[in-house]
């Protein structure tokens, strides 16, 4: 089984495995700030591998239904296939709107969509090429809330670089204030 498949199903269970807790809590309007680590992958030609991914992220919630979010995402180093290239280094901020739609009073799902400001490092023995750039992020995600002031996070994001993707598939805490 994949390590895809394996994440995937890790963010399904623990999401579907929070529905069945008690705690009763709901979103209200206030500033946030969380955490998050998971998987990043590409597939794009040369390029097809996965490596440990970070993040951390803050935001303000203005109602149960809406917010805004800037974060920060680390992808990792990325090895292209065989010797085909350098190895890439990959990170970006970005800023996106929040959707949130309640099913219960602690489970919700959520949309977000934006723009993320994204650079890229090649690195080859002596040499280190930089490129950056702008383009479109958007992701889906679930969040069980365990406390007001608690909640975690499956999410599954694509942050768009130039003529490629990286997806990104995390778990997070996020804390609410």
């Amino acid at each position: 089984m994949s390590k895809r498949n394996i994440l995937t199903r890790s963010i399904l269970a623990v999401a579907l495995g929070a529905v069945a807790l008690g705690a009763q809590a709901d979103e209200r309007p206030g500033f946030y700030v969380g955490a998050g680590a998971g998987q990043a992958m590409i597939d794009d030609g040369a390029l097809d591998d996965e490596d440990t991914a970070f993040s951390a992220f803050g935001g303000y919630q203005f109602n149960r239904y809406f917010g805004l979010e800037a974060g920060y995402a680390d992808f990792g180093e990325i090895e292209p296939l065989g010797s085909a290239g350098p190895k890439l280094e990959g990170d970006a901020a970005y800023l996106v709107a929040v959707g949130t739609v309640p099913f219960t009073d602690s489970f919700s799902g959520y949309a977000k969509a934006g723009i993320n400001d994204w650079n890229v490092d090649a690195s080859v023995p002596g040499l280190l090429a930089d490129d950056s750039g702008n383009d479109p992020t958007y992701g889906l995600g679930l969040q069980y809330r365990f406390t007001d002031n608690v909640a975690l996070r499956g999410e599954y994001s694509r942050f768009e670089i130039d003529d490629s993707e990286v997806d990104l598939a995390q778990l997070a805490l996020r804390f609410d204030f």
